[in-house]
């Protein structure tokens, strides 16, 4: 099986090599067959090596040694049991479907064979991660993966606003992942070794040392490896406060939006913990601080997403939320709960980036729910399966959404960690919020007056009047800048897009409704046996697992508890704000203008990070230049030595003058000199 290992993991590299490196010469046709060629493969012996471990057939052993250092091992191995083999298939169909998609999103890009290549790396990134045996390939996936998201995301390199947001991604992805490095470096350095294996069997002997971080403060040195591996997390799933870059992704194409969001990148952070679990495990302080950073990034995340226009954008900070939602399962050693959710996430939130997609290509790439309205009439797939999506984002019953986060919410409610009733409230909040934002836009984008037809409607002249705000700032940032064209007219009437974008909807719609009836083997069952470890103080699965009773008597009880009534509550409220009385929010949103204006600045921590952290870092390189480069180097030891030179030439240039009776009267004083010299010594 080593070998299916070595294909799932080398078939997509091999497609990003090929359509990479013969970009220039092979037709669009080509480069998408080949590499949507290899990601069918790919995914085909994802779902073998499924069925093998599923048949009780594991792995864990190197592929092959890098180099060996004082007797500690540098490996590339893999790691193959029930989590990582549902992880390799939830990557491989979901990119297959993102590869498929592409075809119809990217026509006519003159940079079509590069993108295939890149999210074709992307996947490969990806698969090396949550293969891995070991923390050196773990690291070199959760590297890989920064690097070609930064690639895809400014993919459009002539937008300022494609570079800005790559960036943000790339330099805030570097602090979560230094945190990440020095929580490795503690292992090894603890441990003596990168393996998975020896060091979760070596965990239990030091989870009663201590590290002292300042002098004289010592610190668990469990709760201090945990806490900085996860703050790498927080960078790669964005999580609060390194959370701000994964907005401005939204720049990048829309297929890649949907992979970073849905399978891969974010999921890695996830991913990690739960693999990390006998360590977590280990540190009830690392426990509750991932639950409390959770929460926090639920439910204020779900807040922003309410008052966003950019249809991207609002499924953009619900990946935040949902994000969040895995999170605070993770605090509360819920790990399946929290992989099931990423499980069904992966194919519900697909669905809804797919979906905006397939609206961006009917509405000539204008983003703004502002301008549309009436959709679902003229793209019927397009809304069901968005409409499928949007059920499932919202936690409702009987949608695959509904049973990851139903289950999330009831392990918060049952946890003794500290700082899970904080995360329980703020969990609850979060399902209003979600069944607001995942139903107005439904509700925005599909139903009510078509806007796009009227140049004269109040939502239409605010959007062209902020748009306007927007261009301006873009061309006093870049004069040489072209701004977009809306190009979409009034008057013209959207269609269904084309079969290669409808197709992979459906077939992900599928998942999204009927995926979350596994709960029961993969949640409250042994499903992942040895893979995750589980404190039995932490137990909490176990207990929901007493009182569980079928898919269905589940689905019957929920309709008494007070998640569903809040997410039913968000989507009644979108229903009178944006489809029953449309005049309505807008009163609203004026009436409640401090906090949506707080809300619409993200909290400030954008303002604030371009302040103080650009701008310090600004304010530095000014200093560094002006007392550095101008003071030190350029008037001390450039001028400052030529004026020097300058000064002494000018001295001797005295004592030059070229006349002889100038050079004899020296001379004449030099001999006094001397002679008075020689007679005081004589003397």
């Amino acid at each position: 099986m080593k070998t299916l290992y070595l294909v799932v993991a080398l078939a997509p590299l091999a497609g990003a090599l090929i359509s990479g490196l013969l970009c220039m010469r092979l037709s669009n046709r080509a480069a998408h067959t080949v590499t949507i060629g290899f990601m069918l493969v790919s995914a085909i012996a994802a779902g073998l090596v499924f069925r093998d471990v599923l048949a009780g057939n594991t792995f864990n052993g190197p592929v092959y040694t890098w180099l060996v250092s004082d007797g500690i091992r540098f490996e590339v191995g893999f790691l193959i049991d029930r989590l990582t083999a549902t992880m390799m298939l939830v990557v491989t169909f979901v990119s297959l479907m993102v590869h498929l998609y592409t075809i119809g999103y990217m026509a006519g890009d003159p940079g079509y064979n590069r993108f295939f290549s890149y999210i074709s790396l992307f996947t490969f990134s990806m698969l090396m991660l949550v293969m891995s045996n070991n923390f050196l390939q773990l690291f070199f996936g959760w590297e890989a993966v920064g690097l070609v998201s930064y690639l895809l995301i400014g993919f459009w390199y002539t937008r300022p606003t494609a570079i800005y947001a790559n960036l943000k991604a790339f330099l805030v992805n570097r602090v979560g992942d230094f945190g990440f490095l020095l929580g490795i470096a503690l292992i090894l350095a603890y441990f003596g070794s990168l393996d998975y294996a020896e060091v979760f069997a070596k965990a239990p002997q030091l989870a009663g040392n201590t590290y002292e971080i300042f002098g004289g403060h010592a610190w668990s040195l469990m709760t201090v490896i945990c806490i900085c591996l996860f703050i790498g997390a927080m960078g790669k799933s964005a999580q609060f406060p390194l959370h701000v870059w994964l907005p401005d992704s939204m720049e990048g194409p829309t297929p890649i939006s949907a992979l970073i969001h849905a399978a891969t990148m974010v999921t890695a952070g996830i991913f990690m913990v739960a693999r990390m679990s006998p360590l977590f495990e280990l540190s009830q302080t690392a426990l509750s601080f991932v639950m409390i950073i959770g929460a926090i990034t639920a439910f204020f995340m779900a807040l922003i997403a309410i008052v966003q226009y950019d249809i991207k954008r609002v499924v953009a900070y619900s990946t935040l939320s949902q994000l969040g939602y895995m999170t605070m399962a993770l605090g509360a050693s819920a790990y399946s709960a929290a992989i099931f959710h990423l499980m069904t996430h992966a194919f519900f939130k697909a669905v809804l980036f797919l979906g905006a997609g397939s609206v961006i290509i009917a509405m000539h790439h204008e983003q703004d729910m502002r301008k549309m309205g009436g959709l679902a009439k003229y793209m019927p797939i397009t809304y069901l399966t968005v409409l499928i999506g949007a059920f499932a984002n919202a936690g409702l019953p009987p949608f695959a959404g509904f049973f990851s986060k139903d289950t999330i919410i009831e392990a918060l409610h049952a946890s003794q960690i500290p700082g899970a009733g904080f995360a329980y409230l703020l969990a609850l909040g979060g399902v209003f919020a979600g069944g607001l934002y995942s139903f107005r836009l439904v509700f925005y984008a599909f139903h009510g007056k078509e806007r796009f037809r009227d140049p004269h409607d109040p939502a239409v002249l605010a959007a062209d009047a902020e748009k306007a705000v927007v261009a301006a700032a873009a061309a006093a940032a870049d004069p040489h800048h072209d701004a977009p064209h809306d190009d979409h007219g009034h008057g013209a009437a959207p269609h269904e897009s084309p079969w290669v974008v409808t197709l992979p909807l459906v077939l992900l719609a599928i998942p999204s409704v009927c995926a979350g009836w596994v709960i029961g083997s993969f949640v409250f069952g042994d499903y992942f046996g040895d893979a995750i470890f589980v404190s039995p103080t932490h137990a909490v699965i176990e207990e929901l697992a007493a009182e569980f009773h079928g898919v269905l008597p589940m689905i019957v009880h929920s309709l008494t508890t007070l998640p569903f009534w809040l997410a039913v509550g968000g989507m009644a409220t979108a229903a009178v704000l944006y489809l029953l009385k449309p005049d309505l929010h807008g009163k609203i949103r004026q009436g409640l203008r401090p906090l949506v204006r707080i809300l619409e600045e993200k909290y400030g921590f954008d303002r604030f990070n371009d302040w103080f952290f650009a701008g310090g870092a600004r304010a530095v390189g000014r200093g560094l230049w002006r007392g550095g480069d101008v003071t030190v180097i350029d008037n001390f030891f450039v001028n400052g030595s030529a004026r020097v030179v300058g000064w002494t030439a000018g001295l001797v240039r005295r004592l030059q003058t070229g006349y002889l009776y100038t050079y004899a009267f020296t001379m004449i004083l030099g001999i006094l000199v001397l002679l008075s010299f020689v007679t005081a010594q004589l003397w």
